[in-house]
């Protein structure tokens, strides 16, 4: 027989980590302030190794428009430049020998609406993950009144469900809402 209590701590666990994704995906996302966070994706070869960016450069935000990298090791700017070229972050970096920066540009009226529509594509996708837990759960508790679960325990470990369900889906919506009004400030 199952655990219905250890079920739906599982549970509310994935729901978090559909949640953790959501968070960290919108935060790559460029909402015209620099945000070093977007530069989570990129790796630099260095010494014959792919390795995070912050790995071989310090990477910091001086004021809302400006993204600056300072190397740890002169040699790796080249290294570095080349990476974000290849990368999607869609800057172009300039140096000065010593620093790289990136300038971030105030993004168009049509930017935004397409920065959007990808924040809520990203959004939707976490919500699937959700409700995918939600059935998967269910399916569980459905099998389990044929193990010996009783129906009443089922019918409150469903609504326990749905209210774990109904929270994490409005904690998603209050993450794109937040992204979406801060990718529409201009």
């Amino acid at each position: 027989m199952i655990d219905v209590k250890q079920t739906l701590s599982d549970s509310e666990e994935r729901m978090e980590m559909a949640a953790m994704f959501l968070e960290e995906q919108l935060n790559r996302i460029r909402a015209g302030r620099a945000n070093v966070a977007i530069l989570d994706g990129v790796r630099v070869n260095s010494y014959g190794q792919k390795v995070p960016l912050n790995q071989v450069a310090t990477v910091t935000a001086p004021d809302a428009r400006t993204i600056a990298i300072k190397p740890w090791d002169r040699k790796t700017i080249r290294e570095i430049e080349k990476a974000i070229m290849d990368s999607d972050v869609g800057i172009t970096p300039e140096n000065n020998g010593e620093v790289i920066r990136l300038g971030i540009p105030q993004p168009t009226e049509e930017r935004r609406r397409e920065l959007m529509k990808q924040c809520n594509k990203i959004g939707e996708k976490a919500k699937v993950e959700v409700r995918n837990v939600r059935a998967d759960i269910k399916d569980k508790l459905k099998k389990a009144i044929k193990d010996g679960l009783s129906e009443d325990n089922e019918k409150d470990a469903e609504l326990e469900l749905q209210k774990l369900h109904d929270k994490y889906i409005k904690k998603l919506d209050d993450l794109l809402a937040a992204k979406n009004k801060e990718i529409m400030t201009v």
